[in-house]
Parts: structure tokens; C-alpha cells; sequence
């Protein structure tokens, strides 16, 4: 919807994104919940409540807590769940109708896949996440280099555009302002720096170096927008498919998958069929990868011993997502991501001097020779 020039600001929003990732996870390490049996409880609501109150803002501090673990089930239910089932049932389009046409029967499928993982826990899913991703990866990163290189000449005209429509857009995309908002809000879809999501993850890491893992957190967003975003725009300019009809005016964003796939189809006879496997792959993941994210707000919230009530819910939910309409999945899913990131980056500025103080010290002992080695 927002163009060749939506890229832009995408890489934008994400270069600021590596710091506000960084922070989180710096903070997640620092104020994590290390319970006697080795369990971790750890995100973005343990250094609100315990880091604000750490300044005497308790009560903020609670209150910021409380409405972001809210936040976070909701977002574990849309953009980590529902959407991910969308996604993959668009792209299996793609390959044959009948899997939307069937879109029920795979919604039990995924649910079933989804259930399998999320009951064995934290382990299982770093399991099965470890050997997922390189995967995905290397299928959907190979594809697109082939692409790019064998047009590599293309290359700098194509990111000359990408500038030119970020700063003067063609009036189709919906002006300046909507193509600003466009590239904002997929960084944060794609890297979900600042919304605190990854704080949960990182905080289950097996470090007592919070900077370091903070520095570790930041490459994500790097990566997955800087890198990754960027190739796939310069696949779909390099093939021209964002030109195509079907992927214009305002409703154009909803079918990015299918515009994806329609690039790889022009270069590679039967290429969507890997990409349809890529996205299945990163779809699941981040499906299990989120159900642990929304597990630790639900624990937070309520207690252990109904976490068996949430994983429940998660799993029906993939199966709503396979079945309803992808507009009303990503506007519900964008409403709770937003709100995830405004009480996350409030406690972020709060606790600031904290982090500052602890990347200092982390880099004078880095610098001096005296950092801890570790088997």
C-alpha cells in the first residue's frame, strides 16, 4: 500500500528499532525471575513493576506491567497466531486453491502442529525453532539472491526509487504521511523492536551479561528488515509484480504474500512452491515462538497453574486465523502490537540510566580484558 517508498522508512524505524531491542533485553537479563527449579520468568512486565519501583514509581510501575501482559495475550492471539495462519493459507493458495477452499481442515492441521510443540514447553520449542530457521532461511534468502544478482545492474536504480518515493511518493500510495505510516508499521510487524515481545525470549538466555545480550538482541532487527525486507522488495521491483493491479491502492498490503510469490514465479517456473514452504516455516515458528511470549504474560497475570487455560485458547486460535478474513486479523493484530510498545518504551526511558550504566561497565571490562570467559 505504501509503495516502492514504504522500504525506506522501514529501514528507518528499524535502525532506531536495534537500539529500543537492545534495551529490552538488556533490562530483561537485569530484572528476570530465577525460580529455584531453574525456571525463568522474564519479560517486559518484571522490569516495569521492579525497575520502576526501583525509582519510586511503583504504583506506574505496576499499572504499565499489568496493561502490557493484557496487551501481549492479545497480540500472542493476533499477530502471532491468527495472522500466521492467514499468511500460510494465502501462499498455499498460491500452489492450489483447494487449500483455501479447505481452509478449515488445514486450520485443525496447524492447530494440531501448534499443540504438539507448545505442550513440551520452553525446550521444545527452542528445539524445534533451532532447526526451523536455518531452513526458512536459507530457502527463501537463496531464492532471492538469485533474483538479485542476475539483475544486479538494476540494483542502485531500484533503491534511487525506493528514496525518491519515500520523500515524494506517487499520490496513488496515499501521500507522504501514508507512506511514512505504511513503512512504520511493518518494521515494527517484522522486527517488533520496541514492543518488548523479544524481552521475553532473551530473558530465558543462559548469560548473567545483560549488555551482552542486549547486543546479541539488536542484530535481529538488522537482519529480518534491513536485510531481509529490503531483498524482498528488490525482488518484487526487479519483476515488476508491484505494478500488476491486483497489488494496488489501499488494500494492496493484504496480499503481500501473493505479490511475493508471483515475484518468485517470474524468475524460477514453480518457485512458489518453495516460497509457500518459507513462509509455512516461518509461520509456525513464530506461532510457537509467541505462544511462550503470551504463556509468561498469562503466568504474570494468573499463575502457573492455569496455564493450561491459555495454551487452549492459543491453539483454537490458530484455527479462527485460518478461517477469517485477513483485514479484520491484521487490523485487530496492529491495534494490540501498537499497544504493546507504549507502555514498554515509557519504562524504557524511565530505566535508561540503568542501561546506560550497565553497557558502560560491560564495555570498560570488554576493553580492559577482564570480561569472563565462557565454555
Amino acid at each position: 500500500a505504501g509503495g516502492p517508498g514504504a522500504v525506506f522508512w522501514m529501514i528507518f524505524t528499524a535502525i532506531f528499532g536495534m537500539s529500543s531491542k537492545l534495551a529490552s533485553c538488556t533490562l530483561a537479563i537485569m530484572y528476570r525471575k530465577i525460580h529455584p527449579d531453574g525456571r525463568v520468568s522474564g519479560g517486559p512486565m518484571y522490569y516495569l513493576e521492579n525497575g520502576l519501583a526501583g525509582k519510586g514509581l511503583r504504583p506506574l510501575g505496576r499499572t504499565l506491567a499489568v496493561l502490557f501482559a493484557f496487551l501481549t495475550i492479545g497480540g500472542s492471539l493476533g499477530g502471532g497466531n491468527m495472522f500466521q495462519a492467514n499468511q500460510t493459507l494465502e501462499i498455499l493458495g498460491t500452489v492450489s486453491e483447494g487449500f483455501k477452499t479447505y481452509n478449515w481442515l488445514m486450520g485443525i492441521f496447524m492447530a494440531i502442529m501448534v499443540a504438539v510443540v507448545i505442550i513440551g514447553g520452553i525446550r521444545r520449542i527452542g528445539n524445534v525453532t533451532s532447526r526451523i530457521v536455518p531452513t526458512m532461511c536459507s530457502l527463501y534468502v537463496i531464492v532471492s539472491l538469485l533474483i538479485i544478482f542476475s539483475h544486479i545492474t538494476e540494483v542502485p536504480a531500484l533503491i534511487a526509487t525506493i528514496f525518491n518515493q519515500a520523500f515524494s511518493p506517487e499520490a496513488v500510495y496515499g501521500g507522504f504521511l501514508g507512506v511514512l505510516v505504511q513503512g512504520v508499521k511493518r518494521a515494527a510487524f517484522s522486527n517488533e523492536a520496541g514492543l518488548g515481545s523479544a524481552a521475553f525470549a532473551h530473558s530465558a538466555a543462559q548469560t548473567d551479561e545483560p549488555a551482552r545480550e542486549g547486543m546479541v538482541a539488536m542484530i535481529g532487527p538488522f537482519i529480518d528488515t534491513i536485510v531481509i525486507c529490503l531483498m524482498t522488495a528488490l525482488v518484487c521491483m526487479i519483476t515488476n509484480v508491484y505494478q500488476l493491479p491486483e497489488f494496488q491502492g489501499q488494500g494492496a498490503y493484504v496480499v503481500g504474500a501473493k505479490m511475493t510469490a508471483a515475484a518468485f514465479e517470474t524468475f524460477v517456473p514453480g518457485a512458489r512452491y518453495v516460497l509457500a514452504i518459507a513462509v509455512f516455516l516461518f509461520a509456525y515458528s513464530t506461532m510457537i515462538s509467541w505462544s511462550y511470549y503470551g504463556e509468561r504474560a498469562w503466568e504474570y497475570l494468573f499463575g502457573m497453574a492455569s496455564i493450561i487455560v491459555y495454551r487452549i485458547i492459543f491453539v483454537v486460535f490458530v484455527f479462527i486465523g485460518s478461517v477469517t478474513a485477513l483485514q479484520n486479523v491484521l487490523d485487530f493484530s496492529d491495534m494490540m502490537i501498537l499497544g504493546m510498545a507504549f507502555p514498554n518504551i515509557l519504562g524504557g526511558i524511565i530505566l535508561s540510566p540503568q542501561i546506560k550504566a550497565t553497557l558502560n561497565e560491560y564495555w570498560q571490562r570488554y576493553k580492559s580484558g577482564e570480561m569472563k570467559r565462557y565454555k
